[in-house]
């Protein structure tokens, strides 16, 4: 059995992992719950948000958060375009799995052409900072990390509970039909929540870059996670997409300390079995 001492710091570590699931499933859950649109590409836009925060930094010797100042507003024009082809090809639920699962194909096959399959890592000289609390240390990066997944995800809960246009998005979701005859336009809200969704894909590339090795193939390896923390978290509900994503990062954390990191995969979709055989109406 291992030690308190190392429990206690796979906890925080997995507590930590769990804020850039929570960030990465914050775009995903809008988009898919208030939208109906399953958009797989969101995790392709992170990893082009990654390598463009690479080449900037390593190139050019670009700090990333002016980098993220740059990456941003380059994604939410990304997510506003996507969906105008969504909206005038009228792209349902199931089809935009497809295409974007298409696109996500497209751009990992481009990110591969310019940077080849070569593994990357931008090393900063704060990428090793840690803050020593007890016996546990935690990474300033991560905390960061989590930090600004907090602040995104409690503002955009705040945003579509308290504004008009979070009212109207949520009236939308509900029922389309009713909030047009109230003179909710539903097609303009759309557009901005599509480039919100993608901005925040934007934010955890950024991240990503610092924290990560980059290959072309990792765009694929938290898309399994991350559907599963979307779901735990319930459609369109940023607060849970980020609590699950901690609950998710933490239990993988744990599991690798206890019994061995095979287990880790294992871990967020008995979670999610689990969910689902208790309440087949979650979502």
């Amino acid at each position: 059995m291992p030690s308190a001492t190392l429990l206690g710091q796979a906890l925080i570590s997995g507590v930590l992992a769990g804020g850039m699931y929570g960030l990465l499933a914050l775009g995903l859950s809008l988009s898919w719950g208030l939208l109906r649109l399953v958009n797989l590409s969101h995790f392709a836009l992170a990893f082009l948000a990654a390598y463009l925060t690479y080449e900037l930094g390593t190139t050019y010797h670009v700090e990333p958060w002016w980098s993220a100042m740059l990456i941003v507003p380059a994604m939410f024009a990304i997510g506003v375009a996507q969906h105008w082809l969504f909206d005038k090809f009228k792209v349902n639920e199931l089809a935009s799995l497809l295409i974007t699962f298409s696109f996500a194909v497209v751009l990992e096959v481009v990110i591969q052409l310019y940077w080849t399959a070569d593994y990357r890592r931008f090393e900063t000289h704060y990428s090793t900072l840690s803050i020593k609390a007890g016996p546990f240390y935690i990474p300033v990066l991560e905390l960061v990390l989590c930090l600004v997944a907090g602040v995104l995800a409690w503002g955009t809960w705040l945003w579509l509970r308290k504004t008009y246009v979070g009212k109207a998005l949520r009236a939308s979701a509900e029922d389309a039909d009713i909030a047009a005859a109230y003179g909710i336009d539903h097609k303009k809200l759309a557009y901005l929540l599509s480039g919100i969704g993608a901005g925040y894909a934007g934010v955890a590339g950024t991240f990503i870059a610092l924290i990560a090795t980059l290959a072309p193939a990792q765009i694929w390896a938290w898309l399994g996670v991350v559907f599963a923390v979307v779901i735990i978290g319930r459609l369109g509900n940023p607060l849970g997409a980020l609590f699950a994503g901690m609950l998710i990062g933490a239990s993988e954390s744990l599991a690798m300390a206890v019994l061995s990191p095979a287990w880790a995969p294992v871990v967020s979709f008995s979670v999610l079995i689990a969910i689902l055989l208790w309440d087949p109406d979650w979502l």
